[in-house]
C-alpha cells in the first residue's frame, strides 16, 4: 500500500506520522524537554548490586538510576580497558552471578534499551548496538546476524557472506546484523553503512575516555532523522516536512544514505497545518480514547494498566448476520484486523490479552487468529502470539521500548488519582456521617452520654454533596444531629474535588478533623 511520511516540527515538539492508504499507522512524539533516550549510550557507575534480583542499579546521570539485569551484561566483564574484539561472543544460557561481573563503584558503558516508564528507571544493557540504515553494529560481539523478517534463505546467505567479506577487507573484529531494509541492497551500500558505523564507534571510544562519569558518550540521532532511516521503504511515495531547517537536515541525510528517495522529499508550505490536512490531529485524539469503533458497528475497549494491556471485543450495534455465530465471527474477524493497528498507533507493548467474543466453531477461531497474525506482519516491533486459551482469550506480547502515546501526552487525573472513577455524592455523605459520629464519640469519652455540648459541626464539601445533604439525606442528617447533641451546618467549598470534604467544630475552625 502507498505510504506517506509526515514530519511536523515547531519550537516545542517534533511529531511524525506514518500513513498507509490514508490511514495513520504510527505516531512518534519528541517534546523539547522529554525526548526518547532509547539508544543513547552512557558511561555509568554501578550504584548498587542486588544479588536477589541478579541485577544492578547504574547511575547514568538521569533522574533515577537505570536497571541492568545480569542477562543484559555482554561478556564476563566490561571494564574501561576493554577494546572491541578483546572478548569472545559470550551467549551463555546460565550467566554467572552478577557479583562476579560487577562491583559497586565500577564504571561501565551501557545503552538505554527502554525509556523510564511510570516512575521506573530506564532499562539498561551493556550489549551495545548502533544502528544505521542497513546494518547494526555490535561492538562487543563477533556474531553476524540477519533480520528474521528476511525469509529468503539465499538472500540471507548472500548478506551474511557480504558482511563477512567486508569485515575481513576492513579488518573489523566486531559483529553486525543485517536489517530488514538490507534485503536486495548492493554490497557498496552495505559497505558504506559498515564504515559509517565503525567511525561512530571510534568516536564513542574517544568520548568515553574524555567524559566525566556519569556522562553521555553517544546520543541517538534526532527523531526526524531516525524515522526516515527506519521507516522509509519501497512503498513510500512522499516525505512531507513543514519546517525549512528540518527539511534541509533530512535532505542532507537522504542525499548521503538514501539518494533514491531524494525526489520524494516535499517541503510543505500550505497555510493549513500539515497534520490537519491529513487528518492526523483527529486520529491522535481518537487514539487517546478507550473505545474504538469498528466499521460494522461493533467496538473495542482498550484498557492500559501498568502490568498489561486488555482489549475487549463487543458486537455493539452490529446485527447484520442471520446467525449469532456468523455475527460473532464477523465482528471478531474485523477486530483481529483492527487491533494490531491500534497497538502500533498507540505504541502499546508488554503483555496484551484480547477477549474475543466466544466462538464455538474451531475453524472460526483459526481464521480469526490467522487474521490477527497477518495484520501484525506490518508492525516492525517484535510480536509473539499465543493461540486461544480454554477461556477464549488470546495472549500476545509486543516489544516495548518507550512510553505509550497515552503516557506521553496524558497524566493521572488529579480528581481520581488515575483510578478513572470518583466517589459518588452518596458515598461521600456516608463518609461524612461516619466521620462526625466517630469524632463525637471520641469527644464523649470524657463525658457520659451525649448530653448538651458547646459548639456545632461544620461540613465543607462540594456542591453535589451539599445538595444531597439538604435533599435526599436531610432526614439522616437531622437524626445524626439529635444523636450527637450538636447542631450541624453545611458549607459549599468550590475548590474541593469529588469525594473531598472537611469536618470542623465551629468553635475551632482552624483544625479539621
Amino acid at each position: 500500500m502507498a505510504e506517506e511520511l509526515l514530519i511536523n516540527v515547531n519550537a516545542f515538539e517534533t511529531r511524525v506520522a506514518l500513513l498507509s492508504a490514508g490511514s495513520v499507522q504510527e505516531l512518534h512524539l519528541a517534546r523539547a524537554d522529554g525526548y526518547s533516550r532509547t539508544g543513547n549510550i552512557y558511561l555509568g557507575r554501578v550504584e548498587r548490586i542486588v544479588p536477589g534480583m541478579q541485577a544492578a542499579f547504574v547511575d547514568v546521570g538521569l533522574e533515577r538510576p537505570g536497571f541492568l539485569h545480569v542477562r543484559d551484561i555482554e561478556g564476563p566483564t566490561l571494564m574501561l580497558g576493554d577494546q572491541p574484539g578483546d572478548r569472545p561472543d559470550d551467549r551463555r544460557a546460565d550467566p554467572p552471578d552478577i557479583r562476579q561481573l560487577l562491583h559497586e563503584g565500577q564504571e561501565i558503558m551501557v545503552q538505554i534499551a527502554k525509556d523510564p516508564i511510570s516512575g521506573k528507571g530506564a532499562r539498561l544493557t551493556s550489549q551495545l548496538a548502533i544502528a544505521s540504515r542497513y546494518a547494526v553494529l555490535m561492538p562487543f560481539s563477533i556474531h553476524i546476524g540477519i533480520s528474521q523478517r528476511i525469509e529468503d534463505e539465499q538472500e540471507r546467505e548472500r548478506l551474511r557472506d557480504a558482511i563477512d567479506r567486508l569485515r575481513q577487507r576492513h579488518q573489523i573484529t566486531m559483529g553486525f546484523i543485517a536489517r530488514t531494509a538490507a534485503e536486495g541492497v548492493s554490497d557498496p551500500l552495505i559497505d558504506m553503512d559498515i564504515q559509517v558505523l565503525v567511525g561512530i564507534w571510534e568516536r564513542i571510544l574517544v568520548k568515553r575516555r574524555e567524559v566525566a562519569c556519569p556522562g553521555l558518550v553517544y546520543q541517538e540521532i534526532p527523531l526526524h532523522i531516525r524515522v526516515v532511516r527506519d521507516l522509509v521503504g519501497p512503498e513510500l511515495r512522499h516525505i512531507h516536512i513543514d519546517d525549512r531547517h528540518t527539511f534541509a537536515r533530512v535532505r542532507e541525510f537522504v542525499e548521503d544514505f538514501l539518494p533514491q528517495f531524494r525526489e520524494r522529499l516535499v517541503l510543505y508550505e500550505d497555510s493549513r497545518p500539515l497534520f490537519d490536512r491529513y487528518g492526523v490531529e483527529d486520529e491522535l485524539n481518537r487514539a487517546l480514547a478507550s473505545r474504538v469503533p469498528l466499521k460494522s458497528g461493533g467496538y473495542l475497549i482498550v484498557e492500559q494498566t501498568e502490568a498489561m494491556i486488555t482489549i475487549d471485543v463487543n458486537t455493539g450495534g452490529y446485527l447484520g448476520a442471520t446467525r449469532l455465530e456468523d455475527t460473532v465471527f464477523r465482528t471478531n474477524l474485523e477486530a483481529a484486523q483492527a487491533i494490531p493497528r491500534q497497538l502500533r498507533l498507540r505504541n502499546l507493548g508488554g503483555i496484551i490479552v484480547i477477549d474475543f467474543i466466544d466462538m464455538s466453531d474451531e475453524e472460526h477461531q483459526r481464521q480469526v487468529l490467522r487474521a490477527l497474525e497477518k495484520a501484525c506482519e506490518a508492525d516492525p516491533a517484535r510480536i509473539h502470539i499465543e493461540g486461544f486459551s480454554s477461556l477464549g482469550l488470546v495472549q500476545m506480547s509486543r516489544k516495548r521500548t518507550r512510553e505509550s502515546l497515552l503516557q506521553q501526552v496524558c497524566e493521572a487525573c488529579a480528581e481520581c488519582a488515575g483510578q478513572g472513577v470518583v466517589k459518588t455524592p452518596q458515598t461521600t455523605c456516608v463518609e461524612v456521617f461516619r466521620a462526625i459520629l466517630q469524632d463525637a464519640r471520641a469527644r464523649c469519652e470524657q463525658v457520659r452520654g451525649y448530653g448538651e455540648r458547646e459548639g456545632e459541626y461544620l461540613i465543607r464539601a462540594t456542591e453535589s454533596v451539599v445538595d444531597r445533604l439538604l435533599d435526599e439525606d436531610a432526614e439522616q442528617l437531622a437524626l445524626l444531629s439529635r444523636e450527637i447533641g450538636r447542631d450541624i451546618r453545611i458549607q459549599v467549598e468550590p475548590s474541593y474535588g469529588p469525594g473531598q470534604f472537611d469536618i470542623v467544630l465551629a468553635q475551632d475552625m482552624r483544625r479539621p478533623l
